[in-house]
């Protein structure tokens, strides 16, 4: 089957400039790629053909033989040395010269990863984490704190140029600004980190005395935060550009604050309720009545005991929990009784307590119930 024309097979006209013939075929490319094509078996015949059309319009001298005499000046049939060469595939083409031009296209479009200018740009600052506790009167009602982060900042002498006296960096001799450089292993073109300047694209002859060339010196900084009402132990905060400052003028990474919500001697946390766990003595849990319990807010509330209440009785205060993160209504608290066994009792308190348990045989049917069931089990078993 005859060769298509290779204008044709880019989608271009005849006197395309390099610029649109470039950006054609990285077109072509990234849509035939067999990664992409996994189920048109012509994908890859395609991806071909296009390779090897790239391959001679992007040189100059190659471009203005195949526009004089067409297909015949590279398949052999002039006589000169117009052919491929030996182990090029695709029908002369050479796939891993063409393919690496649009290397970084294709495969920062697959992988996620940044364009071939990325190494010119200066590299942007690490994120830096800070741990911070607060107690829960300040999670509830919330504050403003002053913290102290130590990070890099930029260099002031240099002005982050990370050159003295702030002359602007030079283009790396080595990979030409890309920041990384390509070595040829048969097929495959493998790109690394350009080793003479560390993939920044730049490389600088006088290097600034303060930073030593990095553009950034470490500092600590005071910052104020905001801490929200509402916040728990987990509650992230972020600071945008808070973080450390870029190399070489780069832009400043962010800083994340962690909340830890330290415990409370009176209240135990979850969610947005609170619980507290109030002692009553013997007598009031007997006979009921009103007592008084504290709030997170630093307040009172009155509580009215039912008489003849046990230990681990609940009753709910509503709305005097924690209030939510990102406002709207307050959880409740929960006030836990414990009934409090009596201690050191006097002789009288003895013989008061002593009357009182010969009286009270009614008094306590959770007791009765029990060591009922317990008299039919031991007969159960003497039987």
């Amino acid at each position: 089957m005859a060769k298509r024309d290779f204008y044709d097979v880019l989608g271009v006209s005849k006197g395309a400039a390099d610029d649109e013939i470039k950006k054609a075929y990285r077109k072509k490319a990234k849509e035939l790629h067999p990664d992409r094509n996994a189920n048109n078996p012509e994908s890859e015949s395609q991806f071909k053909e296009a390779n090897e059309a790239y391959e001679i319009l992007k040189s100059a001298e190659k471009k203005a033989a195949y526009d004089r005499f067409g297909h015949a000046a590279f398949d052999g049939s002039m006589g000169g040395g117009g052919g491929g060469r030996p182990g090029q595939g695709f029908g002369g083409g050479d796939f891993s010269s063409a393919f690496s031009d649009v290397f970084d296209d294709l495969f920062g479009d697959f992988m996620g990863g940044q364009r071939g200018e990325g190494g010119r740009r200066a590299a942007r600052g690490s994120d830096l984490r800070y741990n911070l506790r607060v107690s829960l009167d300040d999670a509830f009602s919330g504050m403003q704190k002053t913290i102290h982060v130590p990070t890099a900042v930029a260099c002031s002498k240099c002005e982050g140029s990370g050159a003295e006296g702030g002359v602007e960096p030079t283009s790396c001799p080595t990979c030409s600004g890309m920041g990384k450089v390509r070595a040829q292993q048969g097929f495959f073109t493998v790109e690394r980190t350009c080793p003479t300047c560390s993939g920044m694209g730049q490389i600088i002859k006088n290097p600034c005395k303060s930073c030593q060339g990095a553009g950034r010196v470490e500092k600590d900084r005071a910052l104020n935060v905001n801490i929200p009402a509402g916040v728990e132990t987990g509650t992230r905060i972020r600071l945008a550009g808070e973080g450390e400052a870029g190399m070489r003028g780069g832009p400043p990474g962010d800083l994340y604050i962690f909340v830890e919500v330290e415990a409370h001697d009176l209240f135990e946390r979850d969610s947005l309720n609170l619980y507290c766990r109030v002692p009553v003595s013997m007598a009031k849990a007997a006979l009921g009545g009103a007592i008084e319990v504290p709030t997170i807010d630093g307040g009172r509330g009155r509580v009215q005991i039912p008489s003849g209440s046990q230990s681990g009785r609940q009753m709910r205060l509503r709305g005097k929990g924690m209030p939510a993160l990102r406002g709207g209504a307050s959880g409740d608290m929960f006030i836990e009784l414990a009934v409090e066994t009596p201690v050191n009792l006097t002789a009288r308190q003895k013989e008061l307590l002593a009357e009182f348990e010969d009286l009270s045989e009614d008094n306590n049917p959770e007791s009765k119930t029990f060591f009922s069931s317990v008299k039919s089990f031991w007969d159960g078993m003497k039987g």
